[in-house]
C-alpha cells in the first residue's frame, strides 16, 4: 500500500484529500506539526508528498529542500499560488507536478496515482529510520542530521541500522558482529569497539551526543 503524506495546513481540504485517496486503497498521514515538517516525513517514510506553498512557519519551498537532501520521493506541489513564477519555482525546488487550487479530486487522485505507478513500477520506495533527528536512509547508506549528511563507511551504517531498527532494545555485541561481518566465525571484539568509537565520534560532532548507549556487559541501545 502507497503511503501519501499530505502538508496541508487547512484541515477541511487535507481531511477530505486523505479521505478520498483512501478510497483508492492509499494510506495517508496528514501534516500535524508545521514546524518540523522533516522529522514527520521521515517517520512515516511515505511514498509521495502532497506539499502546499503557504503553510506555517516555513513555506512549502522550504520543506521540498529539505526532503531533497534526503529522499527522491516524488512531490507534488498544490497551492492556489498557481502563477507561472510559483510553478516555475516549484519545479526547480525539486516538485514533479504543480495542481492548482482550487482542483477536481479525481485529477488529483489520477495524477497521484499515475506518478505512483511511474516511479514504483520498477522499484520499491526507498527506505527511512529517523530517530531524535538523525534520518538514516536505507536506499543508499547515508545519514542526514542538522541538514548535514555524515560520511558512513559500511561498518558505520551496519552498525547504526541494527540499532535503529531495534530502537528501545539492546543489541548485544555478537549480534552486531554477526550483522557487521555476516558471518558466525570469531571476530576480535576490540574491532567492534574501535568502529563504535568512530561512530560515535561522528554522531557527537553533529550535535548527536549520546545517542548510542552502551548497557555495560550486554551491548548497545538507541532510546
Amino acid at each position: 500500500m502507497h503511503k501519501i503524506f499530505i502538508v496541508e495546513d487547512d484541515a477541511v481540504i487535507a481531511s477530505a484529500i486523505a479521505a478520498h485517496l483512501k478510497n483508492w486503497g492509499c494510506d495517508t498521514q496528514c501534516a500535524q506539526n508545521f514546524e518540523d515538517i522533516l522529522s514527520e516525513f521521515a517517520k512515516y517514510s511515505p511514498s509521495l508528498v502532497l506539499l502546499d506553498i503557504s503553510l506555517p512557519f516555513f513555506n512549502g519551498y522550504h520543506w521540498c529542500s529539505q526532503i531533497r537532501n534526503i529522499s527522491k520521493v516524488p512531490i507534488i506541489f498544490i497551492s492556489s499560488a498557481s502563477d507561472n513564477f510559483n510553478i516555475v519555482m516549484a519545479m526547480n525546488m525539486g516538485g514533479d507536478d504543480f495542481i492548482s487550487k482550487p482542483f477536481d479530486m479525481d485529477v488529483l487522485t489520477a495524477k497521484v496515482l499515475a506518478i505512483l505507478r511511474r516511479t514504483y513500477d520498477f522499484g520499491t520506495p526507498s527506505g527511512l529510520l529517523e530517530h531524535k533527528g538523525a534520518i538514516l536512509n536505507t536506499s543508499d547508506a547515508t545519514l542526514t542530521c542538522n541538514n548535514e549528511k555524515i560520511d558512513l563507511t559500511k561498518n558505520d551504517y551496519r552498525i547504526l541500522l541494527t540499532l535503529m531498527e531495534n530502537k528501545g532494545t539492546v543489541v548485544t555485541r555478537d549480534t552486531l558482529m554477526t550483522r557487521l561481518w555476516e558471518t558466525d566465525c570469531y571476530v576480535d571484539e576490540n574491532t567492534l569497539t574501535v568502529n563504535m568509537t568512530r561512530l560515535r565520534k561522528k554522531l557527537e560532532a553533529c550535535g548527536l551526543k549520546d545517542f548510542i548507549q552502551t548497557k555495560k556487559g550486554v551491548g548497545y541501545i538507541i532510546e
